[in-house]
Order: C-alpha cells, then structure tokens, then sequence
C-alpha cells in the first residue's frame, strides 16, 4: 500500500498527573528501587529536591498515547501496528511525582517499501518544560 494508514502531521495527546502510586508500583513490577524514585529524604538533599520517576515510565506514556494514535487502525489495508521502539530518546528534565505530563506525538513519515512509520513524541510538564523527547518507530505488519 503506497498511502500512508494516517495523516502526517497527524497529532494525538496523552496528559496524567504522575502518582507515587504510579512511581512505587512501577518500582515493583521492575525491581527499580532506586532511591532516586523511592526515597524521600534523601532525595530531598540533591538539586531535584525530591524523587523523580523512573524515565521507563516516561517511555511508558510514550507507549500509552502511541497505542491512542493506533486505535481503530488494527486490521485492514494497513495490517496491524507493531511498536519498532523508541529512537534517540532524552529526558532533558526531571518528572517529579504530582507533575502532571502530557504526551504529545505526531505522526511524522511513513515509509510504504518498508511499512513503517515515525513519529516524534515530546513530553512536557505542567508548566511547559519539556521533559523527554524521542523518535517512534513502528512496522505495520499485514493481515
């Protein structure tokens, strides 16, 4: 198939309020128990002035509003989407728990030969600052 299965440019958005909730159980489920993310106190006495999430959590959001990019677009002319990974990833500033992060993610090329996509993916806090960027890759495998 030579047309992309979306628009470029095309833009889709994810925002949370990162939880300690969300930080302990993901500490949890990956055996991540830095104290950079679970220890307050010492945490406190560094520049970021408290805990920080874990960036694969940031990746994770990444990961949330590319699946909300793909709804409805599995199956088809275009075959179903399959995550590629995640290039030139930066967290270029601290999410500290209570931030609240918005994913931002726009479709950015697509490549029929090889049926893949790109799309940059920016994250930024409350206050505007963005917190981590990345390039998405993903194939669309045929049905």
């Amino acid at each position: 198939m030579d047309s992309a299965p979306f628009a470029i440019g095309e833009t889709h958005r994810f925002r949370k309020t990162v939880s300690e909730s969300d930080v302990y159980q993901f500490a949890g489920i990956t055996g991540d128990l830095s104290p950079n993310h679970v220890d307050e106190d010492m945490m406190s006495n560094t520049p970021f002035g408290g805990r920080i999430a874990h960036g694969a959590l940031t990746i994770g959001y990444m990961s949330t509003c590319s699946s909300k990019a793909c709804e409805g677009r599995i199956g088809g002319d275009y075959g179903t989407p399959v995550s590629l990974g995640y290039d030139r990833i930066r967290f270029v500033a601290p999410v500290m728990l209570g931030d609240t992060i918005e994913v931002t993610y726009v479709l950015a090329a697509y490549d029929p030969d090889k049926r893949r996509s790109t799309s940059d993916v920016t994250v930024t806090n409350q206050r505007g600052k963005t917190v981590a960027v990345a390039t998405h890759i993903m194939t669309w495998v045929p049905d």
